[in-house]
Parts: structure tokens; C-alpha cells; sequence
């Protein structure tokens, strides 16, 4: 008698099928997702953390899980399926933060995070589940810290609105930039008093009540309008109190009544006005259907498995910081030394500043400061800052890098004219010392730029291709009213100082 073997049946070792499979393969990949990018993760948590305008961020991931939480009953009638098209946004994810890293951009390595997480989302569950999730999916792109580039403008805009309401009710003023002068005292529109803070939260805030309180598009589009506009213009409200109740008590009293309505009490009150405004329009209805399983389930071929899939996808961010340490290539060495030149009709200075100034680019190579005066008794400030390459928290362009330490006394008060290829602002001091400030920025050779994005290109480009990072900073800077208006002595200096590209390139030592 002959024995049979029978074939055996092969069972996978891991089930990634239904939901539990195509979750444990979610579960998979974002967790290698955040493990490969823990770095930028825990900075992005650490501004949540410390920065107070973006505390509101800490909300945001409990407020995804609750709005999951307000779906299952839909997503449970839903089924799963691996659709290999989502693998291309956790591609553009990946090619983010590859740029984002090149380029030294924090906000777009955080939001390549998510967009990794979301392309994960559409590859491993498809596209019914993708669409039902969509708003916790486009939600998450709150957790991005983002918004510090508006506090400039916002400044000028809240100093702006603070004159308006100083005008109307008599009170003589005169604004310089952010700074605003009253018989009573000197003012300053601080970053802290611009409002971004409560803008970017109220945007944040805003969209959630969009999508939780109203159906209509054209009601949101209003509602987010109006409560954007009334943030802006309740702070510029609250300026105005402030320098009022200056005027018309002391400084101290207004220093204390602004720390009474400053703040997240300030942000409170007006979130219930926005709230109690719009309430009588709210469209949606408590317990009406998030979405419409039946329409959302149409037939979608698989177009893959859940294991090929998350496969794929971990290939893809694994290729990303590849990619980046494959190209990097041996900075190209900065001279010794750097010497400030010698300016035809100008001598070196020891003439005292009237308020000690020195720029601020952290980790630099080089950095050296000189003073030069000419016969019209113009004195200019010169300064010469050298990278030989660029890293995180090295840059010359960044946050708290440039002509006002954010650390110091100096700060930003207002731009300034400038010539072509550079960046004019102007900055002050107690005093008030005024002074005007000129940025060349030089990387790898390329043409001078005052213009950060362009450094920030430029940087990005190479990295990625293994090019010249040595980058250079040329800062040209006089006081008002030493000698002559600032703006002439700078004039006066550029006219003598030649060509500012070669310059840089000697300071790099490319040429």
C-alpha cells in the first residue's frame, strides 16, 4: 500500500485582511514613519510644548481621534482595500521632506509628516475610508506649526489699527514702524501683541466649527471670514485700550490692565462672541450623518495587497533620508580667517555705537564686525558672516537669525528700502536708537539675494546635489543721526565698496 502526502495549507503568519489586517499594516507603517522621523517629530511636539502660539496644537490630535470617533458607525459598514494609487501622496510626502531637510525647513519636513501619514491612510484602507475620514485627514495639518512669518505684517497691521482708534478718540500719537509715541510714553506692537497667536488659533478652531456646525459652503466661507477678521480687529481693540488707559491713568495701570485681558481669557471672550453670533445660522444638525456609506462603497478593484502596499510605502521613506546622506558631499573649506576690507574713502572707527549692536547667526564659521567713517563724518557698520555648510540650527536664514536678536534689546520694527539683491529693514533699541540694516545673502557662489525663500532654494539645491554649501552673509547697517540720515550713509558706503558678489567669494574663499 502506497502513502498519499496530502498538501498541506499554508496559513500567512500575519492575517492582513478585513479591518484588523488593513489596520495592523496602518499601524505598521506610521509607526516607522514616526520612529525613522522622530527627530522631527519631537521638535515639532517641543514648540507645541513651549511655544505658547502654538499650544493650541496640543489639542489637535485628541480632536482627530474624536472625529474619527463620530464616524465609526459609517466607517464599520465600510470595507477595506489596499489601492496602490495612495502610495503616490506618501511619495510627495516623502519628496517633501527631502526637500524640506535640503533646504533647513522645518515647516515643511512637519507637514511632509503628515502627508505621509495621510498617503499611508488612502494606501492601506482605499479610497471609500479615505473620503469618509477626509476632514480628520486634512485636519491634521494643524499639527504643523505654522503661521510665524505673518507676525511681522500683523505688527504693522495692529500698530496701523491702534493710530485709527487713537485718532478717533482724540489722543495725540505718532507711529514709527510698530512703535507709537504718546504724551504719556513709548509704545511698542511687540511680536507677542500682533495677535498671531490668537489668529492662528482661531483658524484652527474656525474650520472645526465649519465642518461640525454647518453644511452650507457659502455659511462657512462667512463664518470663517468674519471670525478672522473680528481676531484681527479685537486685538488691534486691545492695543488701543492698553496705550488709552495709559494715557488716561499711568503706565502701570495699563500694564496692568493688559495683563488682565491679554492672553487666553482675551481669546476666550472672543470665541464665545463668534460662537454666540453664529449659532442661530448653525445648519448641521446634532446626530445627522457625517457622510453616506452606501454612496461612498462604490466598487473599487483592488489594486493590491495590504503587506505589498505597506512594503512599498516603507521603501519609499527609507528612500527619502537615503537619498540625502548618498548625496551629501565634503564642505569645501572656508578661508582661515576673514579680514574686513578696505573701502576706498572709508577708515576703520572706534567711534561707540549709540546702542551696542551685533547681529545674530548661530554656529557660523566666521564672524567678524567693523566700523568705518568717511570725511562727511558718515559711519556705517559692516558685518561678514561665513557657513561652510549649513545644518539645522546653523542657517543663514532661520528663525532669530539676522540683524535683531530676538535674545537682545534690538527688534524689528519695520522694512526698509533697499537696493536689488538685498533685504532693507529697520530695526530699534531703547533710546530710541533707530537703526537701518542691509542683507546680501551669498550661497555656493550664486548671485547675491535678500530674499530668504532664495536662500533657502539655493541651499536646498545643494544638498541634494552634493554642491558648493558655503554661504555668506554681508550686513551694512548705520544709526540714525550719526553724521547723516542712515539711509545715505548706507548709500555712500555701497557706492565704495565695490562689487558685493566678489566680496562674498572672497570671504568663502571660492575665488
Amino acid at each position: 500500500m502506497t502513502g498519499q502526502t496530502l498538501p498541506m495549507a499554508r496559513t500567512p503568519l500575519v492575517d492582513l485582511t478585513g479591518w484588523r489586517g488593513h489596520l495592523t499594516a496602518l499601524g505598521v507603517v506610521a509607526f516607522a514613519i514616526l520612529t525613522l522621523f522622530f527627530d522631527d517629530v519631537h521638535s515639532m511636539v517641543s514648540i507645541w510644548w513651549n511655544s505658547s502660539t502654538f499650544g493650541h496644537c496640543l489639542f489637535i490630535p485628541p480632536l482627530i481621534a474624536w472625529l474619527v470617533q463620530q464616524r465609526l458607525p459609517g466607517l464599520r459598514q465600510l470595507e477595506p482595500v489596499a489601492w496602490t494609487p495612495g502610495l503616490i501622496w506618501l511619495g510627495l510626502g516623502a519628496l517633501a521632506w527631502l526637500l524640506g531637510a535640503a533646504a533647513g525647513v522645518a515647516m515643511v519636513r512637519h507637514g511632509a509628516l503628515i502627508l505621509m501619514l495621510q498617503g499611508a491612510t488612502v494606501a492601506l484602507l482605499g479610497p471609500a475610508v479615505a473620503r469618509a475620514l477626509i476632514f480628520p485627514l486634512f485636519y491634521a495639518f494643524f499639527m504643523v506649526p505654522f503661521g510665524e512669518e505673518l507676525v511681522p505684517p500683523l505688527q504693522l497691521v495692529t500698530a496701523h489699527l491702534t493710530m485709527f482708534f487713537l485718532d478717533l478718540s482724540g489722543v495725540p500719537a505718532h507711529m514709527e514702524g510698530i512703535f507709537i509715541t504718546t504724551p504719556t510714553g513709548y509704545f511698542e506692537v511687540a511680536e507677542a501683541c500682533s495677535g498671531a497667536k490668537f489668529l492662528i488659533a482661531m483658524t484652527a478652531y474656525g474650520v472645526l466649527v465649519c465642518n461640525v456646525c454647518f453644511k452650507s459652503w457659502p455659511r462657512r466661507i462667512i463664518f470663517m471670514a468674519g471670525a478672522l477678521l473680528l481676531s484681527i480687529l479685537a486685538n488691534g481693540v486691545r492695543a488701543f485700550a492698553t496705550i488709552l488707559v495709559a494715557h488716561l491713568t499711568t503706565i502701570d495701570a495699563a500694564v496692568g490692565f493688559d495683563h488682565v485681558v491679554y492672553g487666553w481669557v482675551f481669546f476666550a471672550i472672543i470665541m464665545i462672541v463668534v460662537m454666540a453670533t453664529a449659532w442661530p445660522f448653525f445648519d448641521r444638525k446634532p446626530g445627522d450623518p457625517w457622510f453616506d456609506p452606501q454612496r461612498l462603497q462604490s466598487p473599487v478593484v483592488q489594486t493590491g495587497s495590504a503587506g505589498r502596499n505597506a512594503g512599498i510605502a516603507l521603501a519609499l521613506i527609507v528612500a527619502a533620508p537615503l537619498w540625502l546622506a548618498a548625496t551629501a558631499a565634503n564642505a569645501d573649506p572656508l578661508p582661515a580667517r576673514i579680514d574686513l576690507p578696505s573701502v576706498p574713502g572709508w577708515t576703520r572707527s572706534a567711534t561707540p555705537m549709540a546702542y551696542p549692536w551685533k547681529p545674530r547667526f548661530d554656529g557660523a564659521d566666521h564672524a567678524t564686525l567693523g566700523r568705518y567713517r568717511n570725511a562727511d563724518g558718515q559711519i556705517v557698520d559692516l558685518a561678514i558672516i561665513a557657513y561652510e555648510r549649513q545644518d539645522e540650527g546653523r542657517e543663514l536664514v532661520g528663525f532669530g537669525q539676522g540683524a535683531a536678536d530676538p535674545d537682545g534689546q534690538w527688534v524689528w520694527s519695520s522694512p526698509a528700502p533697499a537696493p536689488q539683491g538685498a533685504r532693507g529693514e529697520q530695526i530699534t533699541a531703547p533710546g530710541p536708537v533707530v537703526r537701518q540694516v542691509l542683507s546680501y545673502y551669498v550661497v555656493g557662489g550664486n548671485a547675491p539675494t535678500g530674499s530668504r525663500p532664495q536662500v533657502k532654494i539655493a541651499t536646498m539645491k545643494a544638498r541634494l546635489l552634493g554642491q558648493d554649501q558655503r554661504a555668506v552673509a554681508i550686513l551694512i547697517s548705520a544709526e540714525e543721526g550719526q553724521g547723516a540720515r542712515a539711509d545715505a550713509a548706507i548709500r555712500a558706503f555701497l557706492t565704495n565698496i565695490g562689487d558685493i558678489q566678489l566680496l562674498a567669494d572672497r570671504s568663502a574663499g571660492i575665488r
